[in-house]
């Protein structure tokens, strides 16, 4: 069983306003073009990633698709 928290009327202390980190409802649409290709992977790393995706109810596709989308970010900005 959870311990109930109890509030209290205390001062809360200094207050900082945080800035909206948050992107905007049009930012969040996203609209790339995909390009379906066929590619051989190593078995151990597609099991490694079938694994993580069950344990994050997710697709394996996926967690590769956007590891891939990540590296590539990542280049093209030290390039």
């Amino acid at each position: 069983m959870r311990k109930r928290t109890r509030y209290t009327d205390e001062p809360l202390g200094e207050l900082v306003v945080t800035k909206d980190f948050l992107p905007r409802p049009e930012e969040l649409v996203l609209k790339e073009e995909n390009v379906k290709i066929t590619i051989s992977l190593n078995k151990s790393s597609v099991d490694f990633f079938k694994k993580k995706a069950r344990e994050h109810h997710t697709s394996y596709q996926k967690m590769i698709r956007r590891l891939i989308d990540w590296y590539a970010s990542q280049q093209q900005k030290s390039a």
